[in-house]
């Protein structure tokens, strides 16, 4: 599910912006170009906030790979796959901008098959070797390819300009590739530790929200809660499933509990893929 893009969502005619299609041609235009300057402004300071809260995460992105890396290169195989969860979420939910790399996203998050076999590097060719053959032994070099990457992504995000289209399309493309590949449970194979990437997808998303809120509630107070009540759903199913401080393996839910969680999110995606429409001229 894709929303309009956003610089089409703010040209909206003068007789929507004012009700008023009598008004004189040069008042008309005028008024547009303000509430343009307006929306612009409101957006950017959302995009702003949005930003730092993407670099903030990418940090600690940096920080837990370091961890990981470091466990896989001393051979501690029990402490990586206890990392192994947990690192990745800070990159999941910061996904709408780290995708925008599409040199680093592959190298970092590719799976078995996303690429050719020679060039498979990242998270997940060290997770095949941590739970299929239960070492980190040959290891340690992807380990260290990974931490570069990581690292280069982490220089690399300063360059970004966070645009209206990536924060509104990004909260959608979150849950969407929660319905479509998290849910199925080919993201984390070989260790099922899909429900972390899951609900660090959908803490993404609800970041998104969190910040156009304000402007949502002011247009339409309805719709605005109404995605509310669809996130504290999926957090209850997520809460459902969670281990100590972390998540169950993916393996120990059912097919009903499955399908529970995928419905769940569907149900979200539907009202806030309308956020974009509805808070055009905030």
């Amino acid at each position: 599910m894709k929303l309009l893009k956003v610089s089409g969502i703010l040209l909206l005619s003068s007789s929507l912006l004012f009700g008023c299609a009598t008004m004189d041609k040069s008042t008309s235009t005028d008024k547009v170009k303000e509430t343009k300057n307006t929306a612009s402004e409101a957006l950017k300071g959302v995009t702003d906030e949005y930003r730092k809260y993407a670099i903030g995460e990418i940090e600690d992105f940096v920080k837990a790979t370091e961890a990981f890396t470091t466990a896989v290169k001393n051979g501690e195989l029990v402490k990586a796959k206890e990392l192994y969860g947990p690192a990745r979420m800070y990159y999941e939910r910061a996904e709408p901008i780290a995708e925008v790399f599409g040199d680093l996203d592959p190298k970092i998050d590719a799976r078995e098959g996303d690429v050719p076999e020679a060039e498979w590097t990242g998270y997940h060719r060290i997770e095949k070797g941590l739970w299929m053959e239960n070492t980190t032994k040959g290891y340690e070099q992807f380990a260290e390819q990974l931490m570069k990457d990581v690292n280069l992504l982490r220089a690399k995000v300063e360059t970004v300009e966070v645009t209206p289209d990536i924060l509104i399309t990004g909260a959608v493309d979150l849950l969407n590739e929660v319905s479509t590949s998290k849910v199925t449970g080919e993201e984390d194979r070989y260790s099922h530790t899909d429900l972390y990437d899951f609900a660090a997808n959908v803490q993404g998303a609800e970041k998104i929200y969190h910040l156009l809120n304000p402007a949502l509630k002011k247009k339409d107070k309805e719709l605005s809660n109404e995605i509310q009540t669809r996130f504290d759903e999926v957090y209850r199913l997520l809460n459902q499933q969670k281990n100590g401080n972390g998540y169950k393996l993916y393996t120990e839910l059912t097919e009903a509990q499955v399908k529970e969680l995928s419905q769940a999110v569907d149900a979200l995606a539907e009202p806030l893929s309308q956020i974009g429409i509805v808070t055009e001229a905030s």
